[in-house]
């Protein structure tokens, strides 16, 4: 389990969204060149966001995690004043349970609950007290039609449209909740800058693994080891010697201590490689 939304980096493709767009407003912000201000990660907002990383010790190789959005601290900035018609009246709020994978929209004049897609087991949805602190109209593709921004201080989550809609019900994002786009177009209407955004459901933790463990979280360990060439032997969900060296050579390929034991940092480490082996850019 890693708390982390897509990692945004130069691909030869280039990402591009309103997550991106509000990294570079906020680089743009502060004092950094990250060109125009069109939601395209291109070689001058990679440019930036090294300067950005180097500036505040933080590994400096372009690639925008939880280190780096936490460093930014974009959420407030982007925070504005709550919509004076809606203070004087029911200001509306969002209750999204990961769980049931529903979205539950209540108003004074207005209540309904829609189906939704939300973080895979890998990437989960951050459960907390949120608030929503962007807006963007048709952001267009993975976004889908309507973008509505969570006020996470770690990462570029979101409510948003989708171009997959048969992914809605199940566990499948980065992290972000996917609404269909019929369905954002209703709540993103009715949604102020500054809604409540309530998330429960199960918070997945994760464990360290070490020497001795097993189950499931071990055989996802040794697939993701096995599928980046760094563990040759059999999926079998126990953590022998053999797991141990792949993790420690993992470990010391990426500039982590070398203990061999997974925890949170090699874990977020090990799930930006698997998504940049993967060219996984999705929301």
């Amino acid at each position: 389990m890693v708390l982390a939304s897509r990692f945004l980096r130069l691909e030869s493709i280039f990402m591009q969204g309103p997550d991106v767009s509000a990294l570079q407003k906020r680089l743009q912000e502060l004092g950094y060149e990250p060109g125009k201000t069109d939601g395209i990660f291109g070689p001058t907002t990679e440019k930036a966001v090294i300067s950005f990383q180097s500036f505040h010790h933080i590994n400096a190789d372009g690639i925008v995690g939880p280190e780096t959005w936490t460093h930014l601290h974009i959420s407030p900035r982007i925070q504005t004043t709550l919509n004076i018609y809606y203070e004087k009246s029911d200001f509306p709020s969002i209750c999204i349970d990961i769980d049931q994978r529903k979205l539950r929209f209540s108003s004074k004049h207005f209540n309904k609950t829609y189906p939704v897609a939300v973080g895979k087991p890998a990437t989960p949805t951050p459960v907390g007290n949120w608030t929503i602190v962007q807006k963007a109209l048709n952001p267009g593709g993975a976004f889908g039609v309507r973008w509505m921004r969570l006020s996470i201080p770690w990462g570029g989550y979101g409510i948003h449209g989708t171009n997959r809609p048969s992914s809605i019900g199940t566990a499948a994002s980065h992290g972000c909740v996917r609404m269909y786009n019929a369905d954002v177009i209703e709540v993103y209407e009715k949604t102020p800058i500054g809604t409540l955004v309530n998330i429960i459901g199960k918070i997945y933790t994760g464990r360290l693994l070490q020497i001795g463990c097993q189950g499931e979280e071990v055989k996802e360990l040794q697939k993701k080891l096995k599928e980046l060439g760094y563990y040759q032997a059999s999926v079998d969900g126990y953590y022998g010697s053999k797991t141990k060296t792949a993790v420690i050579n993992f470990q010391k390929d990426h500039g982590l201590a070398a203990d061999g034991i997974y925890g949170p940092l090699t874990a977020q480490a090990l799930q930006k490689a698997i998504d940049i082996a993967n060219n996984d850019v999705l929301p």
